[in-house]
């Protein structure tokens, strides 16, 4: 049977510590269903449909990931019942430093409770990505700041685009 993973994210937008997490975690599952919230307690930058055409341009057209192996699609629902939908135990989150595992912690806890049959699996981006968040690429990328060594071509082209 093959391992389906769950990665669920606002993604708003994609940073080189997602792309990290995804490439991580295929070492360890079949298939990774990116999952782009769809929720209504955020003020996103960028609506549903340009985070899903901008993560799908950054892991397949940038990062050159294998499409047959990566699934993308929003969701605005509990994670578990996504997990559901698409018949996976295997939720991924990333980790990128202390501060982010109080409440990642938390969240694997409930989602156990929702669900005792799903387990989440913490991911640590590389040293050079656990530094990179959406909202400090969103915050440099308004005040005209390098945003090159946090994520993809195409996302910042989209940033760049959104922006001015």
């Amino acid at each position: 049977m093959k391992k389906k993973a769950i990665y669920p994210g606002t993604f708003d937008p994609i940073t080189y510590g997602h792309i990290d997490v995804v490439k991580k975690a295929l070492k360890i599952v079949d298939h990774i269903v990116v999952a782009v919230s769809n929720g209504d307690n955020k003020n996103y930058l960028f609506d549903i449909d340009e985070r899903i055409e901008i993560v799908k341009k950054a892991l397949f057209f940038d990062s050159k990931l294998n499409k047959k192996k990566i699934s993308v699609t929003s969701f605005k629902s509990l994670t578990t019942s996504l997990c559901k939908n698409f018949k996976s135990n295997i939720i991924l989150r990333g980790l990128r430093a202390v501060s982010d595992f109080e409440y990642e912690f938390q969240l694997a806890g409930m989602n156990r409770k929702l669900n005792k049959n799903i387990e989440t699996i913490f991911v640590m981006s590389d040293v050079e990505n656990q530094i990179i968040s959406s909202k400090l690429v969103k915050e440099i990328a308004t005040l005209n700041g390098d945003i090159k060594k946090f994520t993809t071509k195409s996302t910042i082209k989209a940033l760049k685009n959104k922006l001015i």
